[in-house]
C-alpha cells in the first residue's frame, strides 16, 4: 500500500488549513511546515476540532532550506508536497516587492531541492490567476496568453511556475499540478478556521466582515470607474473548502497519471464574475448588516476583470464549484462572528 502521507507548506495559513482538513477526512497524512509569519497558531485548536487528531507539525521557514531540508529528513515515505508557502496580497507586494520576490521563489526553489534530494516526486502549487496578468478576452482558459504581470506577487507566481517546469524537464519521475487559483473567500462551514488576517486586511472579504463587525470604520472600494457593468472591478470568487477539495483531487490525479516533462495547469473558479459592489451587496443581504463603504482611487497592480473557464478542473479531477456566493458570505461571517 502506498503512503499517503503528504508535506502541506503554509498549512497553517488560510488556504492550507482548510486542505489540511481535506486531505485528513480523504485518508491522507498531511504534515504541516508554518513559520506563522503570516498565520495565527489559533487556527491548530480550530484544526484539532475538526479533524479530532494531534496536529503534525513543524515550525520552519521554506526559504531555510536547512529548516526545510530536516522535516524530510525526519519524515520517511513521503508521498508529495501541497506547496502553499508564499506571500500572496497584490497590494502588500506593490509596496514591498523585495519581500516577495526573497520569500516566494527561495520556499519553492527550496521546495523543488528538497523533493529531489529526498526522492518525492508528487507536487501540487498554489498559483494564482494573476499569472495571466490583464486578459485579452474572457473568461481566461489555461491556454490564454501569459500577459505582463501587473504586480510583483503575479511576476513572483510567474517565475515559480517556470521553475517547476524546467525542474520537471530535468527530473524524469518528477509530477506536478500547477492550480491558478481566482479569488478564495469563505470559511470552513463549522467556523472553527476561516480567514485571519495579520494586521490590516489586503483581500477584500475579510475587510468586509472586519468593516461589518466595526473593526474598521470602513471599507474603501478601490475605483468605480473602470468599464464594467457598476464600475467595479470584477473577479471570480471560489468557496475556501472547494478549493481544498480541488488540492485532494490533484494528488489523486498526479498518483494515476503518466510521467510528462511538463506541468499540468488547471484554472479553479466559478467561471463567473461578481463586482466588488456585487459581493457588497450579496454580504449586506446574507448579514442583514448595513456596510460603511466608499470609493477610492484605483490601486496600484489591480486589474480591471477576470474570470475563468474551468472547463479542464472538470474533465481532469471531475471538480466544479458547490458553494454559492451567497454561502461563502455567510460562512465568511460566522467565522467573524465566532472570533
Amino acid at each position: 500500500m502506498s503512503s499517503k502521507k503528504v508535506i502541506v507548506t503554509g498549512g497553517a495559513g488560510y488556504i492550507g488549513s482548510h486542505t489540511f482538513t481535506s486531505l485528513v477526512e480523504q485518508g491522507f497524512q498531511p504534515i504541516i511546515i508554518d513559520d506563522f509569519s503570516n498565520s495565527d497558531e489559533s487556527i491548530l485548536t480550530g484544526l484539532e476540532a475538526i479533524t479530532s487528531i494531534e496536529i503534525p507539525i513543524y515550525r520552519a521557514n521554506c526559504a531555510n532550506y536547512e529548516e526545510l531540508s530536516e522535516v524530510f529528513e525526519n519524515e520517511s515515505d513521503i508521498q508529495g508536497v501541497v506547496h502553499f508557502a508564499a506571500f500572496k496580497a497584490v497590494g502588500e507586494s506593490v509596496k514591498m516587492p523585495e519581500k516577495y520576490y526573497y520569500n516566494n521563489v527561495n520556499s519553492t526553489l527550496n521546495v523543488l531541492r528538497a523533493m529531489v534530494e529526498f526522492d518525492v516526486h508528487q507536487l501540487v502549487f498554489s498559483s494564482s490567476c494573476t499569472v495571466y496578468g490583464e486578459p485579452e478576452s474572457l473568461p481566461v482558459t489555461e491556454k490564454s496568453p501569459i500577459q505582463p504581470a501587473m504586480s510583483p506577487y503575479g511576476h513572483t507566481k510567474q517565475i515559480c511556475e517556470e521553475i517547476i517546469a524546467q525542474y520537471q524537464r530535468i527530473y524524469p519521475g518528477m509530477k506536478s499540478v500547477l492550480l491558478r487559483y481566482f479569488n478564495p473567500i469563505g470559511a470552513h462551514p463549522s467556523a472553527l478556521i476561516g480567514e485571519l488576517p495579520i494586521g490590516k486586511p489586503e483581500n477584500l472579504v475579510p475587510y468586509i466582515t472586519q468593516t461589518a463587525a466595526e473593526l474598521r470604520e470602513k471599507l474603501t472600494v478601490f475605483g468605480n470607474d473602470y468599464n464594467t457593468k457598476d464600475g467595479t472591478a470584477v473577479r471570480d470568487y471560489l468557496h475556501v473548502m472547494d478549493l481544498a477539495r480541488a488540492h485532494v483531487l490533484s494528488l489523486n490525479f498526479l498518483g494515476s497519471m503518466e510521467n510528462q516533462d511538463r506541468p499540468e495547469v488547471i484554472n479553479l473558479g466559478m467561471g463567473r464574475g461578481f463586482s466588488v459592489k456585487e459581493v457588497i451587496d450579496c454580504f449586506e443581504k446574507v448579514s442583514a448588516v448595513k456596510l460603511n463603504f466608499e470609493y477610492g482611487p484605483r490601486r496600484k497592480g489591480d486589474i480591471e476583470q477576470i474570470y475563468s473557464s474551468c472547463q479542464k478542473a472538470k474533465e481532469l479531477l471531475s471538480w466544479e464549484c458547490e458553494y454559492s456566493l451567497e454561502e461563502m458570505m455567510a460562512h465568511a461571517w460566522a467565522w467573524q462572528q465566532s472570533l
